[in-house]
């Protein structure tokens, strides 16, 4: 088990107070994989989910797998048993779009938002997403949507998104969506020497119209981590 509980406040504290009466978007991304974004994100949803008056929901962009819900499910005893399913778009938009549309027996389209469900965690302030891959036909494919509209439509009903993107290496999700994100966090182990892929990360993002909170050493030593540092690199 993973418990990132004190780091987690650094964090929370680090990105600030949101703006009254809106929620907060808040994407979590590594330039590899293997730094533990997913890790990072998970954690933050959870210790936000205690101190908000609305819900806060842990958008899991990894359409392929969706491991936050695996993650969650394989720790019952952290996290709390997951609720039933339930539809994740409040507006029948979604942030991807699955190619080509699926047809009803009845030929109508079927609506990408019926891909996406939601569950609550525990008696928790907290939603986690599935991408039900497993509806999906033969020959489709998805794809992340440039545009805000599902990310404004949550927002209206919650506090907090926490939006945990695959890491750029694998999937370009988290750039296409970084105009609509209010902060971005960027993860990588400490032990990682290499810092000319965060670097790069950060200065995509900014380039496509993004804001990068700072830089979040992920360190699974006794020894406190790094949190948000300035992104000198």
């Amino acid at each position: 088990m993973v418990d990132l509980s004190a780091e987690m406040g650094d964090l929370w504290r680090a990105l600030g107070a949101s703006a009254p009466g809106r929620a907060r978007i808040v994407q979590v991304v590594a330039a590899r994989r293997g730094e533990g974004a997913s890790t990072v994100a998970r954690e933050l949803a959870l210790h936000a989910a205690g101190r908000q008056r609305r819900t806060t929901w842990l958008v899991d962009l990894d359409l392929a797998t969706s491991p936050q819900q695996a993650a969650i499910t394989a720790e019952p005893e952290r996290y709390g048993a997951l609720g039933d399913a339930a539809a994740a778009s409040p507006d029948g938009s979604a942030f991807f779009t699955v190619q080509p549309p699926t047809r009803t027996a009845a030929g109508a389209t079927w609506p990408d938002a019926g891909f996406l469900t939601a569950q609550q965690v525990g008696q928790a302030r907290l939603w986690v997403t599935r991408f039900r891959r497993e509806a999906m036909q033969p020959g489709q494919t998805v794809h992340v949507l440039p545009h805000g509209h599902y990310w404004a439509a949550l927002a209206r009903h919650c506090d907090l998104i926490v939006v945990d993107c695959p890491s750029v290496d694998r999937s370009k999700a988290a750039l296409t969506l970084a105009p609509f994100m209010d902060q971005t966090v960027l993860v990588v182990a400490a032990e990682q020497a290499d810092v000319k892929a965060p670097a790069a990360l950060r200065d995509a993002i900014a380039e496509a119209g993004g804001k990068v909170a700072g830089l979040f050493l992920n360190r699974m030593t006794a020894e406190p981590p790094g949190f948000l540092k300035a992104l000198g690199l």
